[in-house]
């Protein structure tokens, strides 16, 4: 199967994740890219007005898994932006994925995975799992939690 890992990190953790994500997929017999999404200036919080430096096509794969940053309790708004600009994800399969600093539930994760997969159900995606990794002392344990699960699903 082709993988798309499609990512927006500011800071290279959720970018971390996606490696990792790679490497286990990889080891599983899948091709399996990492993309970023790339903005250019000041990442606003408004989506509308955000231009990008790299889009992704997702077109060519047949699975993806989007990966990015809680930012204000919310999703990124890059990757809102970039997720609201995909045409179509119709016949694609999905997972999502979120980093977080604060460790508390009610500190945006739920609410970041929440707003991917109802855009990307709106574009005709199927959703097989979501996951958060909480950017702390036990991260390591999210990580492999994660890409545990992730690839189980593909």
């Amino acid at each position: 199967m082709k993988i798309g890992i499609i990512v927006y990190s500011q800071t290279e953790h959720t970018y971390s994740v996606a490696e990792n994500l790679q490497e286990n997929l990889l080891a599983a017999g899948h091709t399996v890219n990492v993309e970023r999404v790339t903005t250019t200036g000041d990442v606003k919080s408004n989506p509308k007005n955000i231009t990008f430096q790299n889009k992704p096509d997702i077109q060519e794969y047949d699975a993806l898994i989007f990966g990015s940053p809680v930012h204000a309790f919310n999703l990124a708004p890059a990757m809102k932006a970039y997720l609201e600009q995909i045409p179509s994800l119709q016949d694609k399969r999905i997972a999502c994925y979120v980093t977080k600093g604060l460790p508390f539930h009610r500190t945006g994760g739920n609410q970041a995975i929440s707003q991917m997969e109802k855009i990307c159900q709106s574009k005709g995606g199927t959703i097989l799992g979501t996951g958060i990794v909480v950017w702390r002392g036990g991260r390591g344990k999210d990580i492999n939690e994660l890409v545990q699960k992730f690839s189980r699903l593909f």
